[in-house]
């Protein structure tokens, strides 16, 4: 593929842009400046530096950041800043989105693709990854409370009742509660249900991928052989 229509498919701008960035000679391939917009290159695990920042190729996004606090899941945010802004500008001009929502105040693992087909495989009922949440409560929890939650309860708006994959307390006041479904504040009012209430609520895990050592606003590729542990085929 050209050297011109790489930048471009990746999202550093215009088909001018990207030309004028290369006869800038702004654009490495192997540590080599590189100023011909023609030049022909394999697309397969292929890498490149834009002013110094190193890119690598990928037909399509995905990648993984881990969301702070104080941040919306939206690409119109109404009262508080987007993740998008936590990501590069390339990323965010090819168009990736969230793969479902966060809200505002919690935290964790969070998917980002401009891959619609995939966006709608991981965000369907039908799919059942596993998600997994640590969350702090108000009040202290007991055994009775998570037989509950693992049996089902019903919420407040839905006569359906909902069921945690796996609970556990992890402290007086904590509990790691996995779900494969993925209901409007689900957490939150599944807690409810048992009298209790979410005070911080933070996702460490979806499927067999975790957060690793990701810190908060940071963001991370999802490797090719990490697309298993989301249940998808590799490759």
């Amino acid at each position: 593929m050209r050297l011109a229509q790489i930048l471009f498919s990746q999202g550093f701008g215009t088909r001018r842009e990207c030309a004028g960035l290369i006869y800038s000679a702004l654009v490495e391939v192997e540590g080599r400046v590189i100023d011909d917009p023609d030049a022909d290159f394999p697309t397969e695990g292929f890498s490149f530096s834009v002013r110094g920042e190193p890119w690598r190729y990928f037909d399509k996004a995905l990648v993984l950041l881990h969301k702070p606090a104080g941040y919306e899941c939206s690409m119109k945010p109404k009262h508080h800043p987007s993740v998008m802004s936590l990501l590069p500008p390339p990323l965010r001009t090819r168009g990736v989105q969230p793969v479902g929502r966060l809200d505002e105040d919690t935290t964790g693992f969070l998917l980002l693709t401009d891959d619609g087909a995939l966006l709608h495989k991981l965000t369907s009922p039908k799919h059942h990854v596993p998600k997994v949440y640590e969350v702090t409560l108000k009040h202290p929890v007991d055994e009775a409370q998570v037989q509950r939650l693992l049996a089902g309860v019903v919420l407040d708006d839905d006569p359906a009742p909902v069921r945690a994959a796996a609970c556990e307390a992890t402290g007086e006041r904590s509990l790691r509660l996995t779900l494969t479904e993925g209901k409007y504040h689900q957490v939150k009012r599944m807690a409810a249900a048992v009298s209790n209430r979410v005070e911080a609520l933070h996702r460490s895990a979806m499927g067999g991928l975790t957060l690793g050592g990701l810190a908060p606003g940071k963001w991370r590729w999802v490797e090719a052989q990490e697309r298993e542990a989301l249940g998808l085929k590799v490759g």
